[in-house]
């Protein structure tokens, strides 16, 4: 399964060479231009030279993860690229490094912490690595400073219509961009597989400059705080209630109209849909949508449980209602571009 095989590469804001290799594998036969740019996105191009509007379909590649700052007894030292809660971090079990060395996150024992020690979380600094390595010229042997940790976590269902993995945001995003690129349209559709979203969205304006599109949509996995203890109205997004759509976060106020066009087509197609109930957070869309003379944009997201940890869950449904949703607007466009 495509969606699959994503989550399990592993691909660190500024490293994210081997999901950019499979996802170039998946788009070739899909698009006319496939190209990657100097910061390391990816472009796959349909229709480059066709008239009607430009739009782009853009999804991050990149992912939190954990970067090797220092080696103190055969123990590693780390600290999280993108946001990590530490609080998720202990007993965890990593890979290291282009060799992939298995490790496993480490702290004090309960047994030896103090009273007031056991009132709090631990910090990242008080947590290390733990490669069974005996002393520190052994762990330099197989480990070097700046080599990034993932989580080892497997892609795995749950339930009748639940998967849990990690990095789904945004793999889940890739995962609708190239089923998407595999629309038939007439007009130019460029999926733009982006770099280093999680540390600024910083690939996604270098990208939208490039390509100078008309209209822009933002696939994203995105927080979703259904969960005992949350009150309703606090809750950014719930699972099964569809893919949430951005009405305004931290970093853009997407296109009202095109806001609306996509809340009508979904109760005109009868996709289940929810506005994004939370203003915190960024996208690419931010970016994209300050590119040039400027882009109108639109972010869709599918939500995801326990984002930016280990492990996510997320609710197949609500991926399929963000794939037709879209599909859905290619369509309807490409029926006002064979009007014209």
């Amino acid at each position: 399964m495509l969606l699959a095989r994503l989550t399990q590469a592993n691909g660190a804001p500024g490293q994210e060479n081997e999901v950019r290799d499979l996802i170039r594998a998946e788009v070739q036969a899909h698009a006319h231009v496939v190209k990657t740019d100097a910061l390391g996105n990816l472009l796959a191009i349909k229709n480059p030279d066709a008239p009607g509007p430009k739009v782009m379909i853009a999804a991050h590649m990149d992912e939190v993860a954990l970067m090797i700052v220092g080696i103190d007894n055969g123990y590693l030292k780390f600290r999280p690229i993108g946001g990590v809660d530490p609080r998720v971090l202990v007993a965890k079990t990593v890979v290291v490094g282009s060799k992939k060395v298995p490790g496993v996150i480490g702290a004090k024992p309960i047994h030896l912490q103090r009273p007031e020690e056991r009132e709090r979380a631990f910090t990242i600094q008080e947590m290390v690595i733990d490669i069974g390595a005996k002393s520190k010229d052994e762990a330099e042997k197989l480990v070097s400073l700046g080599e990034i940790a993932y989580f080892t976590t497997d892609y795995e269902e749950l339930g009748p219509d639940k998967v849990k993995a990690k990095a789904l945001d945004d793999r889940v995003g890739c995962a609708l961009a190239i089923r998407l690129l595999q629309e038939e349209v007439s007009f130019p559709l460029i999926a733009a597989f982006t770099v280093q979203e999680e540390v600024g969205l910083r690939g996604a304006g270098v990208a939208a400059y490039q390509v100078e599109p008309d209209i822009a949509f933002v696939l994203e996995g995105t927080t979703a705080s259904d969960v005992p203890g949350t009150d309703d109205h606090k809750q950014a997004t719930a699972l099964g209630q569809g893919p949430a759509i951005t009405v305004m976060d931290r970093a853009v106020i997407p296109n009202p109209q095109l806001v609306q066009e996509l809340l009508a087509l979904a109760a005109e197609k009868g996709i289940k849909v929810q506005i994004r109930r939370s203003t915190a957070g960024g996208t690419d869309a931010g970016q994209i949508q300050l590119s040039k003379a400027g882009v109108k944009v639109a972010a869709i997201s599918v939500p995801c449980r326990y984002i930016h940890s280990p492990a996510a869950v997320m609710c197949r449904d609500d991926f399929e209602g963000a794939y037709q949703l879209v599909k859905h607007y290619l369509a309807r466009l490409e029926e006002r571009v064979g009007l014209s």
